[in-house]
């Protein structure tokens, strides 16, 4: 891949500019590798983020903030300017995609490459119901659920999953949905749940005061998805596809508190390349499943890289720098048959971003000493070995916030794991 031209034949002769909107605190492993790419093209980046003090920020070459309450017609025009006063050549959002997606050759004519799939897709994805039945008529296996937007249908909606004689939870129904999941428990509070870490439950009763309380009030009540709560582990299926849906290749990983399995398991890859095709998605996006009686069944679908995509790495692919060139060349380059069947361990660091760093004004990774000395001990073990073997030690991606160790094991790859500590 020659080191020039976006979609406007700009030339890149410096470094190809890359924009990491919404940069999470993963992000700044994706920096990494985008930098690290295999074709050895420079790259510069540039973030942003609704929070100026946004870790991930103090890994970028430029950092900006974003508008935070702004409706689509807006920020996709702040996306516009950001792309002309910076001649970016490639955009990858992870937010705000029904802004986005639709201006494609408004991107294009400033000489921006947008890495989107197409908004009818988006437009489906963003809603976890429509989600769910237009994936159930591709022949995706999804789980029973119910809708409700007030207290009445929540209640029922609770009783009829609740007949099944599974266990209920409940999350909105739209595209961010985390922080609203709870899981249905209406016995009495016990002194052993008061001695450990608070349970994201709630009670039918408390949950449909609280929808009633708000329509009393005149507040919009979103739609609620009530289903059985699903199974682990959770396995997210990283995907990189051409335009129109042909998945050249998807990672699957199981999560286990903090090890994540990078599994070779062709079905679970294969329930993820119907989805990505009956959607037509495009460049990196992610679907994750649970399971329900022991079979697999969609949790998720995302149209849209997803936040551990970086974990990747250890199984020898860059699946962002191959999104990006297949974006730029209809290429993706050589890729190398995935090294799966380990497992890598999420652990945490704390790096000081105080004081003078490159480019970025948000500043850098200044340590003392003694942590500096620690650093070192890490870093020797950055150089990759010339092969993998069961339980060899290999390289930790070293990025801003967040570090992963990894080794590889043979066997036990969906076995339990001791529960990691809180950090």
């Amino acid at each position: 891949m020659q080191q020039a031209g976006g979609a406007g034949g700009r030339s890149c002769a410096i470094a190809l500019r890359i924009w990491l909107s919404s940069a999470g605190v993963a992000s700044a492993q994706v920096m990494r590798m985008l930098r690290e790419n295999p074709d050895g093209v420079g790259v510069r980046v540039y973030g942003t983020n609704v929070d100026r003090d946004a870790p991930a920020l103090s890994a970028c070459d430029v950092a900006e903030v974003e508008p935070r309450y702004v409706g689509d017609r807006e920020y996709a025009q702040f996306a516009l300017d950001f792309c002309r006063r910076h001649a970016i050549d490639v955009m990858i959002p992870p937010r705000r995609l029904p802004a986005l997606a639709g201006h494609a050759d408004a991107f294009a004519a400033v000489g921006t490459r947008l890495m989107c799939s197409p908004p009818a897709a988006i437009d489906v994805l963003t809603s976890k119901s429509r989600t769910y039945e237009a994936a159930r008529e591709a022949g995706v296996p999804v789980p029973p659920w119910r809708l409700a937007a007030d207290a009445q249908g929540f209640r029922d909606a609770v009783a009829e999953v609740a007949a099944t004689g599974e266990r209920v939870c409940f999350k909105p129904a739209g595209e961010f949905s985390a922080f609203g999941f709870r899981v249905i428990e209406d016995g009495p509070l016990r002194l052993k749940d008061l001695l450990v870490a608070p349970a994201p439950v709630a009670s039918a009763a408390a949950v449909a005061d609280a929808l009633q309380q708000a329509a009393d009030e005149g507040q919009k009540v979103p739609e609620f998805l009530v289903m059985p709560y699903l199974e682990g582990p959770e396995v997210s299926v990283d995907c990189l596809s051409a335009p129109g849906g042909d998945m050249i290749v998807g990672i699957a990983r199981a999560k286990h508190g903090r090890y994540r399995h990078l599994l070779d398991d062709p079905s679970l890859v294969a329930i993820a390349r119907r989805l990505v095709g009956h959607f037509g998605l495009a460049y990196l996006t992610n679907v994750q499943l649970r399971f329900l009686q022991g079979r697999p069944v969609l949790l998720e679908a995302n149209p849209r890289p997803s936040a551990g995509i970086f974990q990747t790495a250890f199984t020898g692919l860059n699946l962002p720098w191959a999104a990006v060139r297949l974006l730029l060349t209809g290429d993706t380059g050589p890729l190398p048959a995935p090294r799966l069947g380990g497992r890598v361990a999420v652990t945490e660091v704390v790096v000081d971003v105080d004081g003078p760093h490159g480019d970025s004004p948000f500043g850098p990774a200044r340590q003392p000493a003694a942590a500096a000395h620690a650093e070192s001990a890490v870093l020797a073990l950055a150089e990759p070995p010339a092969e993998l073997v069961p339980g060899e030690r290999v390289p930790a991606e070293l990025l801003a916030t967040e570090r992963v160790a990894t080794e590889l094991v043979p066997n036990g790859l969906l076995a339990e794991e001791p529960r990691a500590a809180a950090g």
